[in-house]
């Protein structure tokens, strides 16, 4: 994919008002079982759609969502891939380059903004911004819920409007009654009616009882302080209330995220991680890894040949050990290991060793023993193997040399050589392809070849650390592996070695620790299908590149 397969489209695909139309080609995460696809993606009138390629695209979409109320989301770590939701239906969607994946997004955006639809408030509190109604029924007590919410807040308003003005016309009322006290001596009989509404029933002048006016509007005054009081705390009950509902929302809210999330965590996805209590069962699982596999198997064989190399001689293992490599940090544990390896390799697997027997395929034997370590299987693997019309030293010089790997390792992604320590010592970095649901993995090792007694010659691999390569970064699961390639090439006493009557044996030992956990069951499995595959792979590999050419005994 790349920036020529989107398109967008001229004036005559866009509605008045609206947005041009956009399609191209993105990868689409599919299922557990096939992972990413490539798709064929329009975006037109405010809906994304998908199909299987742009040839059915005139056939009817296989998927469709409205983008008013979707949520748009870059991914954290993958900066290609980005994630297009509604409520609980999630497309999981990878540009081929950044440039394109933030084409994509600024159009998606542009469609929400211009429907006045946005992907923050809505988007984090409503799955999307989608909302759902089960009934006619849940639509009315949503809408008497707002109603009630609305009259609430209208009453506690007026309550304080009512307190403020009940207080003004006390302190009012009770400034008239005190004039009409103070006045009371020069109040003539003709104006006795002008002050009729403080007179007593029984038609008294108010002259007698003006200490009964005083107590009467003083307590009329204490009613309305007591009636504000009250109008105050029933105000400040109200508020409560409201606060306490405002809260229960809220919670509600954030159970209902919580719920959606966990619906979301339970479907398998590019994001599913590996770990102990992961919801695949493991049959899914097996299903899973293996057909990551065949995918990489298939693609390799869809590979255009690489062309042919010239052997260089200096470039083959060469017969001693490199003075540099002696003088190096790591030799002690180098030489160490490599001679325990290489003479571990052709020991027996017979007697009270524990070795079982898993693949025979011809002259091939491949054998096991069950180990775990903190509940991740590390399950020592010995294979043994003859090769005719190859010898030792060049099975080891495709397996060393670094020129080669991406030829007959299918599952390497990236290959870095962090240090050329000497001709017949490297340190690599690899990256191997993620096969989903695993974690992506990686390692660092150095890489020693070496010549032995009676035309034998082993390559061994060892997990080391390098501060340029600090390991579980970058996404990556650091994988620690032992592994060693000892050959040994024979051919019948007296005559001179060719390529017609020249036997090697093999014997190939390999430690892994994954770095992380996978269920035990899958991982035997898939040891058990992929060795004995690898091993014919670089075999069937080496004598390919070997015929025709000079033998390098």
């Amino acid at each position: 994919m790349s920036d020529e397969n989107i398109t967008v489209s001229d004036t005559s695909d866009v509605e008045e008002g609206g947005n041009a139309e956009l399609r191209g080609y993105l990868s689409k995460w599919t299922n557990y079982i096939h992972g990413w696809q490539d798709r064929f993606i329009v975006l037109k009138d405010s809906t994304l759609s998908y199909y299987k390629s742009e040839l059915e695209s005139n056939l009817g979409c296989r998927g469709a969502l409205c983008l008013k109320k979707a949520k748009v989301k870059p991914h954290e770590f993958d900066d290609c891939r980005f994630d297009v939701s509604v409520n609980d239906c999630v497309w999981y969607l990878r540009a081929a380059n950044p440039e394109e994946k933030q084409q994509w997004i600024d159009v998606l955006e542009s469609f929400k903004m211009e429907s006045g639809y946005g992907t923050s408030s809505d988007s984090s509190t409503n799955g999307g911004g989608l909302r759902r109604h089960g009934s006619a029924t849940s639509l009315q007590s949503s809408e008497s819920h707002g109603r009630t919410s609305r009259r609430l807040a209208e009453k506690i308003a007026e309550l304080d409007t009512y307190g403020e003005l009940l207080s003004k016309q006390a302190k009012q009322l009770q400034h008239y009654f005190d004039m009409c006290v103070a006045k009371l001596p020069d109040i003539s009989d003709d104006l006795t009616e002008a002050i009729d509404a403080v007179e007593l029933a029984d038609g008294n002048e108010l002259g007698l009882h003006a200490g009964a006016v005083r107590a009467t509007s003083t307590s009329f005054r204490a009613t309305c302080a007591a009636t504000v009081a009250a109008l105050q705390h029933c105000a400040e009950l109200m508020r409560r209330r409201e606060r306490r509902a405002r809260t229960a929302e809220e919670l509600y809210m954030a159970l209902k995220n919580q719920l959606t999330e966990a619906r979301l965590a339970a479907k398998p996805g590019p994001d599913h991680e590996e770990g102990p209590h992961s919801t695949l069962p493991d049959d899914e699982f097996y299903d899973a890894v293996e057909t990551g596999f065949d995918k990489m198997e298939e693609e390799r064989c869809a590979r255009v040949p690489a062309p042919e190399h010239t052997r260089d001689q200096v470039e083959l293992p060469p017969p001693a050990v490199d003075n540099r490599l002696t003088v190096h940090p790591l030799w002690t544990e180098i030489d160490r290991i490599s001679t325990e390896q290489i003479q571990a390799a052709f020991e027996g697997v017979g007697g009270g060793i524990g070795w079982q027997l898993f693949a025979e395929e011809g002259d091939m034997r491949m054998y096991r023993r069950e180990m775990e370590v903190d509940g991740m299987v590390m399950d020592p693997l010995k294979a043994m193997h003859k090769v005719r019309g190859v010898s030792a030293r060049e099975m080891c010089h495709y397996f060393f040399n670094p020129r080669y790997r991406y030829e007959w390792e299918t599952t390497l992604e990236n290959m870095t050589v962090v240090e050329e320590i000497s001709s017949d010592a490297l340190v690599f970095h690899q990256t191997f392809k993620r096969i989903w649901p695993v974690s992506q993995r990686d390692a660092l090792f150095w890489s020693h070849v070496r010549a032995a007694d009676d035309h034998t010659y082993a390559v061994t691999n060892h997990s080391t650390t390098h501060a340029d390569y600090p390991s579980n970064t970058g996404g990556c699961i650091r994988l620690f592996v032992t592994v060693c390639l000892a050959c040994k090439s024979s051919y019948p006493a007296g005559e001179r070695p060719t390529r017609d009557n020249i036997t090697t044996s093999i014997a190939y030992c390999s430690t892994v620790n994954p770095g992380g956990w996978a269920p035990a069951g899958v991982l035997r499995a898939v040891y058990k299908r992929e060795y004995p595959k690898f091993l014919k792979r670089f075999t069937s590999y080496v004598v390919n590149q070997c015929k025709d050419k000079p033998l390098a005994i």
